[in-house]
């Protein structure tokens, strides 16, 4: 019997497919003008062209998130720190645990670092097991190297929550600055990040328990990479030397701390936004990986996985524009209004998150689709604007777990396939619902 093969349309694809739809929601359910006729078919396409070059400067932050926190995964010093790790990795149990809780750990501090460690880390310890002729569970380690991304939009790269504590993002006049404080460092979200911290890895290692391992099979031999090497001569000296290089990061790094110490009091943390972070990942990146050269190379490795948001992004902007001037997004805010109260508005904010996270696999495209509906609805119902946001920040990265999207540097490193890791990041996915509704319905 020949097997049927379902095959799924690229996430450009179905940006444009999500485009196509907007426009035909808003000639459906909006008002158009008296006597427009056919006009107000050219006026939605000038909302959609208006629409599309506002998030310019979102795009760009929300590239280099990724870009700068890439390069930093792949720094000697967070090498030796997975080496140093893989050394305690000797059962599946543990290694699950281990490679897990590290994950979830940095994706706290950058989603492109989680995703690239989890990926390194777990292939790290299938390389020593395939080495020692030990068995292992491999598809449960990489699933737990994928585990982060369920958690990194309450940490310090998440891109709603950045986006709302600048004094200019694009919501500013609607619900003005909301700062970290009142999101990523409150109560909800910190409960939240610590009841992850300890659930999540504990699963992994009594599933680790229970599963059986065995050889692995895939070829992890490292294949050494062939460098041209040439004379450097004069000035050109200065891309390879590490106290050129390393010195600006540490200058960059200085003026980011001193920062932190020189705002006034009242203020707290609330010059904390994308571009801070992004200012300080880029002279950490640049001080850890020592010269030019390196951190240059380190970029053009990352800069791959961005594509998707440097070309995508503006349809996510032309799609808010369609909704923002044609006056679907008030519409579709009604409807969430009709169905929910101040109580449920969280949980179906949540659960819509991860609906439309299927289709927009990206926390800033997302917000920027998302964003002004939720806000509104919440501001008619009295809901508080930071757990609204954290609502939709929790079910954008829950279905991660189902979204192959951001897995696919994971499977490209680790050599593993997206249905290898799926069984094990959908039991992750249970957990984190179950997570993410009790702490939205105590807090």
């Amino acid at each position: 019997m020949a097997k049927i093969r379902i095959g799924i349309p690229s996430p450009f694809s179905i940006a444009l497919l999500l485009t196509l739809i907007t426009f035909v929601l808003a000639i459906v359910l909006t008002q158009r003008p008296e006597n427009s006729g056919s006009v107000y078919f050219l006026s939605i396409l000038d909302f959609w062209q208006l629409g599309f070059w506002e998030l310019l400067d979102f795009t760009m932050q929300m590239a280099l998130i990724l870009i700068l926190g890439h390069a930093l995964a792949l720094t000697p010093l967070f090498n030796k720190l997975i080496s140093q790790l893989t050394r305690y990795c000797d059962t599946t149990p543990k290694a699950a645990l281990l490679v897990s809780l590290f994950a979830i750990l940095m994706s706290f501090i950058n989603w492109g670092l989680c995703l690239v460690f989890g990926a390194i880390f777990a292939r790290k310890v299938a390389e020593a097991a395939q080495r020692d002729g030990r068995s292992l569970n491999y598809p449960l380690i990489g699933a737990s190297g994928y585990v982060g991304m369920m958690c990194w939009h309450g940490g310090f790269s998440g891109s709603a929550p950045l986006t709302i504590s600048g004094n200019e993002h694009f919501l500013i006049n609607q619900i003005g600055q909301v700062t970290i404080q009142e999101t990523i460092l409150s109560p909800l979200n910190l409960t939240t990040s610590a009841l992850l911290l300890v659930i999540i890895p504990a699963l992994f290692y009594i599933i680790g328990k229970r599963s059986k391992g065995q050889k692995i099979a895939i070829d992890l031999s490292q294949k050494p990479k062939e460098k041209l090497k040439r004379a450097l001569s004069g000035t050109e000296k200065l891309d390879d030397s590490r106290w050129f290089g390393g010195l600006f990061g540490l200058l960059i790094c200085f003026i980011a701390i001193r920062q932190i110490f020189t705002m006034p009091a009242t203020s707290g943390l609330g010059f904390i936004d994308l571009n801070y972070i992004n200012f300080f990942l880029f002279g950490l990146g640049l001080l850890l990986h020592g010269s030019v050269i390196r951190f240059m190379g380190a970029l053009g490795e990352a800069v791959q996985g961005a594509l998707g948001i440097i070309i995508q992004f503006p349809l996510y902007a032309g799609i808010m524009g369609i909704m923002k001037y044609s006056g679907l997004g008030a519409v579709v805010s009604q409807g969430f209004i009709e169905i929910a109260n101040a109580q449920t508005l969280p949980l179906l904010t949540m659960l819509s998150g991860g609906l439309v996270n299927i289709f927009v696999p990206s926390g800033g495209g997302q917000w920027a689709v998302q964003g002004p509906i939720v806000t509104e609805a919440a501001q008619y119902l009295g809901v508080s604007i930071p757990k609204i946001v954290l609502a939709l920040s929790y079910g954008d990265q829950l279905t991660n777990m189902l979204q192959p999207f951001w897995a696919l540097p994971l499977l490209g490193i680790t050599k593993l396939k997206a249905k290898d890791i799926l069984p094990y990041s959908a039991i992750m996915l249970l957990a984190g619902l179950v997570i993410f509704s009790l702490t939205l319905m105590i807090f």
